[in-house]
């Protein structure tokens, strides 16, 4: 099936009676049929299409999945991926953070088959970077989800306030205000981000 998308639409919900949500085969199918767009589904079966993130989010993620990409080719112990890779959760969800990162150990439990599609598991660090067609309620509930499904880690970025949310399993949620840089912990630990080039954005 492919959708079109009304030109002012900023977000489309394609919601479906109860039973009749597409299985996980038909909503890949989806996806791949509108190559497009960017799609993600909820934990009630709905199909959310969202616009692009926006020139300057876009830049923000790119300088996040950057340093975690180098960082983790580094380590060795993990693999980081973008805002490209989907990963289906265990609460029906299906979800694209803006980067993420999934040790050797996760990664091998998955077939070579399942690895080319979108993974059944959670990426034990996520970070998601806010975008003007974001809600900051919303952002920080998705924070909440991603811990809920198994992240033990997740950092949510707000680049205009300089604040990073940060989401750790089993602990209260932390802020961190016009800080220069952000250490990963857990998973993660060794992982330093820089926020200089995220605070600025494109200037």
């Amino acid at each position: 099936m492919q959708v079109a998308i009304p030109k002012d639409a900023t977000s489309v919900k394609l919601s479906y009676d109860a039973g009749d949500e597409p299985s996980d085969q038909a909503y890949v199918a989806f996806c791949r049929a509108n190559p497009d767009l960017r799609v993600e589904r909820n934990v009630e079966g709905e199909i959310l299409i969202v616009p692009p993130a926006g020139s300057e989010s876009s830049y923000r993620s790119l300088k996040v999945s950057a340093q975690l990409d180098t960082w983790a080719e580094q380590d060795g112990r993990g693999t980081a991926f973008e805002s490209s890779a989907q990963f289906m959760l265990p609460d029906g969800s299906a979800l694209s953070p803006d980067a993420a990162w999934v040790s050797n150990v996760s990664l091998r439990r998955l077939s070579r088959q399942k690895r080319k599609e979108f993974p059944p598991l959670c990426p034990e660090f996520v970070v998601e970077v806010l975008s003007p067609s974001d809600r900051l309620k919303d952002a920080k509930a998705k924070m909440e989800q991603w811990i809920a499904n198994g992240a033990h880690l997740a950092w949510l970025i707000d680049g205009d306030a300089e604040t990073v949310y940060v989401y750790r399993k089993n602990h209260a949620m932390k802020m961190h205000r016009g800080i220069a840089q952000l250490g990963g912990e857990g998973p993660v630990e060794g992982f330093v981000l820089k926020l200089g080039a995220i605070w600025k954005g494109l200037g």
